[in-house]
């Protein structure tokens, strides 16, 4: 029996988890997929390759990954069978067999997050693990007008974790928008790929900019690669990667 290459979409809510990556003595994603591989390809070991982490607390509904395996199990059968084994808060959507080539982080061309943020001075108790509640008022017709300034290829130097060793700080984002969705504004980006916390620093600029606290053009705060200049770091929770694109 040969090795199949199977690609997996995955959604689920990162809320108990320590995010994607497996980690010694904690709870995360992979490490619960790998398990319920285990099982159902009974397999000692199986290692799953993800298109990238996700942070702590961060969600995803359209993560990917990839696993070499020997099965005879039909692929059409293989969410199902994984689903069954795998707790509730992560579900298997869908299962497709792939080119011995294809890597779920290297073959990436395309990432696109989703960013939801919930403005009311009166929590909720059904967005407060999926959402950014922001209690203050939002001039959302600045932030449409300064968000397009992020579309394009810039250094994000100054859109990054401060602890970062990246050294090419240069990024290409191919779309940026927000709107309203019922209760919720939703930012929603896509690019070649994104440093660490960048989608999150990027949001918590637009927030600044749409509360007033921010008053400066945000091509200037692009432009000059200072995190301070830029605004702070939206919370983990209001986080989703909705798709990857191959």
């Amino acid at each position: 029996m040969s090795e199949r290459n199977i690609k997996l979409t995955i959604a689920y809510d990162g809320s108990r988890y320590k995010g994607w990556q497996r980690q010694p003595n904690s709870l995360e994603i992979q490490g619960e997929i790998e398990y319920a591989c285990e099982q159902v390809f009974k397999k000692k070991r199986v290692e799953i390759i993800g298109s990238g982490r996700t942070d702590k607390g961060v969600h995803a509904i359209g993560q990917v990954a990839n696993l070499k395996v020997e099965t005879t199990i039909p692929i059409d059968k293989i969410p199902e069978a994984l689903n069954n084994t795998l707790p509730d808060d992560i579900a298997i959507l869908e299962a497709e067999e792939v080119d011995e080539n294809f890597h779920a982080r290297h073959s990436a061309i395309k990432k696109t997050y989703r960013y939801q943020v919930y403005p009311s001075r009166i929590k909720s108790p059904f967005f407060k693990n999926t959402s950014y509640r922001v209690k203050y008022r939002l001039d959302m017709e600045k932030m449409k007008k300064e968000i397009k300034s992020f579309e394009g290829e810039h250094d994000f130097a100054g859109f990054r974790n401060s602890g970062s060793s990246i050294i090419n700080t240069v990024r290409t984002i191919y779309k940026i928008d927000i709107f309203e969705e019922g209760e919720l504004i939703i930012i929603e980006v896509e690019g070649s790929g994104f440093l660490y916390n960048m989608v999150r620093i990027i949001v918590g600029t637009i927030i600044d900019i749409g509360s007033g606290r921010i008053t400066e053009p945000l091509s200037d705060i692009i432009e000059s690669k200072d995190r301070l200049r830029a605004g702070h770091t939206a919370p983990p929770q209001g986080l989703f990667l909705k798709e990857v694109k191959y």
